[in-house]
């Protein structure tokens, strides 16, 4: 599957250092995880039907949407997107992930597209970051219906360098198993890794735990609900952290009209994992 270039955006800092007493130095990076529904807006289950042509043609208020997504993801330094149109007919042939990186001053961004309805709606995993990553790769997911993928980045050199993944898994369970398992299997030799997008699943199903047997990924510390975004009572977003990454909090907040909440997490992360 291709990937555009990691493309140079505009200027802007990272989190900060923070330094303990006989703790090698940290930094804390802001987090971002947002499913954004390609910009369409749903605010009640009747929308799914009555508001099912937003998923097909470019009408709505995606722009608005894109432009409140933008204003979010500005205050954090890596996002990751899930259901971002990379350029089809329900976008007005906008690549989404471009154009939040333009509109939040990212430095750099890249997307992963997935799946593509005869070039009238297509989907895609994104990232956009602050931080150089030094390599960025992508792989489809299995699973019994084709159109899943994780996106990766990678920051810093070499082993103890750290890892940023970016899924969008399937709502079967036995998919998400063997798609789990596939994710596992890429992160298991990342001692500093974070994974995160939309599950579509609790964290302590099965298929979560096999993750947590077989890499250095932890459960949640707090279980954010995210879905439904008008009355979020599921918590199927997250952002899961490993080795000596350390979580500051976690928190739900409203990505525009999408049907589910964008997920929020402050972390702090070893210096020598960002060195190049």
């Amino acid at each position: 599957m291709d990937t555009p270039p990691v493309t140079d955006m505009q200027s802007g800092e990272p989190g900060g250092t923070m330094l303990e007493a006989g703790a090698p130095p940290t930094r804390l990076l802001r987090v971002l995880s947002a499913n954004i529904q390609a910009g369409s807006s749903t605010r009640r289950y009747s929308d799914y039907v009555t508001r099912s042509w937003s998923h097909a043609l470019p009408a709505g208020r995606k722009r608005t949407s894109l432009d409140a997504i933008a204003q979010l993801a500005a205050a954090h330094d890596i996002v990751g997107l899930q259901e971002a149109d990379p350029g089809s007919l329900r976008s007005g042939f906008t690549n989404q992930t471009h154009y939040l990186a333009q509109r939040a001053g990212f430095h750099y961004w890249t997307h992963q597209p997935n799946r593509s309805v005869g070039g009238v709606a297509s989907s895609a995993n994104g990232l956009l970051s602050k931080l150089e990553p030094v390599r960025i790769s992508d792989h489809a997911l299995p699973g019994r219906i084709r159109g899943r993928g994780v996106l990766l980045g990678h920051f810093g050199d070499g082993r103890e360098g750290l890892t940023v993944a970016v899924a969008h898994l399937s709502l079967g369970a036995k998919s998400r198993m063997s798609q789990l398992s596939f994710i596992a299997e890429l992160l298991q030799d990342h001692p500093n890794a974070v994974l995160m997008g939309d599950f579509n699943c609790l964290p302590d199903v099965p298929e979560m735990e096999l993750l947590y047997r077989t890499t250095s990924l932890r459960p949640p510390e707090c279980v954010v609900p995210t879905f439904p975004s008008w009355k979020p009572q599921r918590a199927i977003d997250h952002i899961l952290v490993s080795g000596d990454l350390r979580c500051a909090g976690a928190k739900a907040l409203p990505a525009a009209f999408s049907d589910h909440l964008a997920l929020a997490m402050d972390i702090e992360v070893p210096e020598r994992s960002l060195r190049t």
